[in-house]
């Protein structure tokens, strides 16, 4: 249910705020050289997520509400991206199942003017230390379409970069989604070290 930078496949799936655990990160986009603040959401940033969400035109866009809602309930595993003029550009959203405590990336979403940029993959990390830090956990998964080339690579380079293998396997197909929508397959990244860090 992802659809990073770089994905016009279709996907499955404003003042600056507490930067949480996760920092702040610098890079360049279309607009030129900005300074990326990457931390925990509180609610009011669910606006900014569905707004996001609706233009990206490649994410299945859910509510409002239920971004404000995951906002206040998944916080700890779910990072949004502002740069230095307080314009929102990205966003994570995660939890941790409660079957295996594994960080579920539900949705990855970036602005087309922060594009390039690596956005995606230092928001990735920052939402794994968020859960790291939050629970401890050791695996974190994630559903793609199979046409969604630059979600499997963006997933694959975040494996590479903890030193770690990554799987997939079928997981909902049309009897599910319905004929319309692709097949969402797992992918299940780790386990990773503690101190295999991604912020590099």
């Amino acid at each position: 249910m992802t659809a990073p930078e770089q994905a016009p496949p279709r996907a499955s799936g404003a003042a600056p705020r507490d930067s949480g655990t996760a920092g702040s990160r610098n890079a360049q986009d279309a607009d030129g050289d900005h300074s990326y603040e990457i931390g925990a959401p509180v609610p009011s940033d669910g606006v900014e997520m569905w707004r996001l969400a609706v233009e990206s035109r490649t994410l299945d866009a859910n509510s409002r509400y239920a971004y404000v809602l995951w906002c206040r309930d998944f916080a700890r595993t779910s990072v949004i991206a502002r740069r230095d003029d307080g314009r929102a550009v990205g966003y994570v959203t995660g939890y941790l199942r409660p079957e295996n405590g594994a960080l579920l990336i539900w949705q990855v979403c970036v602005d087309p003017v922060a594009r390039g940029a690596g956005l995606a993959g230092r928001m990735l990390d920052a939402a794994w230390d968020q859960a790291v830090a939050e629970a401890g956990t050791e695996r974190m998964e994630t559903t793609i379409t199979p046409d969604n080339a630059s979600s499997i690579r963006l997933f694959t380079k975040f494996a590479e970069r903890h030193d770690t293998t990554i799987e997939r396997e079928d997981l909902f197909g049309p009897d599910l989604l319905g004929d319309e929508h692709e097949p969402e397959d797992l992918y299940v990244i780790g386990p990773i070290a503690a101190d295999k860090g991604g912020n590099t």
